[in-house]
């Protein structure tokens, strides 16, 4: 015998009322579950804008489309020819004119190689700084004999008077004449990252270890001195070397670099890979990408995108020369549609300075969270063990809440805010930035009078 549609109807009244209250239930028992989101403010995808060289260009013509967009930036500036810079290019090691005599009798070798190569540009003449460059680069790809040959040819010219004496710096160096530290504290105050890329973008490759250190050290010193600890964070080791011994030494000088950041949690890929980011068991992915004058504005928008779409992507575009002056100079123009592109996307996509998104990452990585419901709140205590001195950003906490809930106040220290309730597949939730080692947060539900 069937049952009746008035029975039926009752069945399932009955059936929604149970699952209803078995929801319910179950929302209920996540109340006070709490995660740090995987990017700030609960963004998609992160993105940071940096720029290599501090060309003037980049201060002149690409900042203030930035300053009008509102977009944070990275710059890895080259501390040497900042006006009122203490530190200038000089080769730490025995005196150049017994190198350069050895070197009639001496073969360049393995044994020599590093110190000939860091030597090369302050040996007294014009032009030799263009040697040092390239035979690193051989250096790092491996072509060592390559290099031993042009550093043997390089010596012999000096010796036999081939060079006009003084001093020449290399391109990027020059470009990058005209900027002083007063500039830089200016943009500092708004919001902008000054990073080091060394005293003279030297080709670190081809340095030995006392001349690395003299260039990552006293840039950082020179920025530490004039701008203060929260800069001396990034840095970049020029040309985007990843040379593993020059990566080992550097690591022991600056917390985080663009060139390569080894954390067992981060998946990097890098500018000259055709790899783009697809599954990985890691949390975040590193997708670098340097836009040239070859590169057209749609594929540089595609990668914005897959960014907006994908929720563990940080996208760190690299910039160098702007309207004619640098590097593969791209127009600004180019850059003011390009940004506006990135500013539409801004409900996806957190856009951050390339120390901020470090930060945020490592810290979510070492963040200790929980959060419990008594009575008629929700405590959620914050920590983690990194440097605080160093690792200071806010996270963003997502917490669940009782179904009832419509409008929370959460409340840390003397910091009190209001909360409007969101809904996922899971239950009812709030989204705020919270303070990590600092006072126990509480969330409460705002009741209407």
């Amino acid at each position: 015998m069937y049952p009746s549609r008035q029975n039926l109807k009752a069945l399932f009244l009955c059936a929604i009322i149970s699952l209803g209250a078995t929801l319910c239930k179950a929302q209920e028992s996540t109340a006070g579950t709490t995660t740090v989101t995987e990017w700030q403010y609960g963004k998609n995808g992160a993105v940071s804008l940096t720029y290599d060289d501090a060309s003037r260009n980049q201060f002149l013509k690409a900042l203030p489309v930035m300053e009008r967009l509102k977009m944070p930036a990275t710059f890895f500036v080259i501390t040497g020819p900042i006006t009122g810079s203490k530190y200038q290019g000089k080769f730490v090691g025995r005196p150049v004119k017994e190198i350069i005599q050895e070197s009639a009798t001496v073969p360049t070798s393995d044994q020599n190689f590093l110190e000939r190569c860091s030597a090369a540009g302050y040996l007294g003449y014009m032009g030799t700084i263009s040697y040092h460059t390239k035979a690193g680069g051989m250096y790092d790809s491996g072509k060592k004999e390559k290099a031993f040959k042009l550093m043997d040819s390089l010596y012999a010219k000096v010796r036999h008077g081939d060079f006009k004496p003084g001093y020449e710096p290399c391109p990027e160096y020059k470009e990058a004449i005209g900027s002083t530290w007063d500039d830089f504290r200016k943009d500092a105050a708004e919001g902008y990252e000054i990073a080091s890329h060394s005293i003279t973008h030297a080709t670190m490759p081809g340095l030995d270890e006392a001349n690395i250190k003299y260039e990552l050290e006293k840039s950082k010193e020179e920025i530490l001195r004039e701008l203060g600890p929260k800069y001396t964070f990034s840095c970049e080791v020029p040309y985007g070397y990843e040379n593993e011994r020059v990566m080992q030494i550097a690591y022991k000088i600056y917390p985080a670099f663009r060139n390569r950041m080894p954390e067992p949690w981060l998946k990097e890929i890098d500018r000259a890979s055709k790899q783009t980011p697809g599954t990985t068991d890691k949390d975040y992915i590193q997708w670098q990408r340097g836009a040239t004058t070859k590169t057209p504005l749609p594929l540089m928008k595609s990668w914005v995108d897959t960014a907006a779409t994908k929720n563990n992507t940080w996208l760190v575009l690299v910039f160098h020369g702007i309207d004619g002056l640098g590097y593969e100079a791209l127009p600004s123009t180019l850059l003011d549609e390009y940004f506006q592109y990135i500013k539409s996307k801004d409900e996806q996509l957190w856009v951050a300075t390339f120390g901020d998104v470090t930060r945020y990452m490592r810290e979510r990585e070492a963040a200790k969270v929980s959060g419990a419901k008594k009575s008629n709140n929700i405590t959620v205590t914050l920590s983690h063990s990194l440097d605080k001195s160093m690792y200071y950003l806010p996270l963003t906490l997502k917490t669940y809440v009782p179904a009832g809930w419509k409008n929370v106040k959460e409340v840390q220290g003397k910091v009190s805010n209001q909360l409007s309730v969101k809904k996922d597949e899971k239950g009812s939730y709030v989204l705020y930035q919270a303070e990590s080692n600092a006072e126990t947060i509480t969330l409460s539900e705002i009741q209407k009078n």
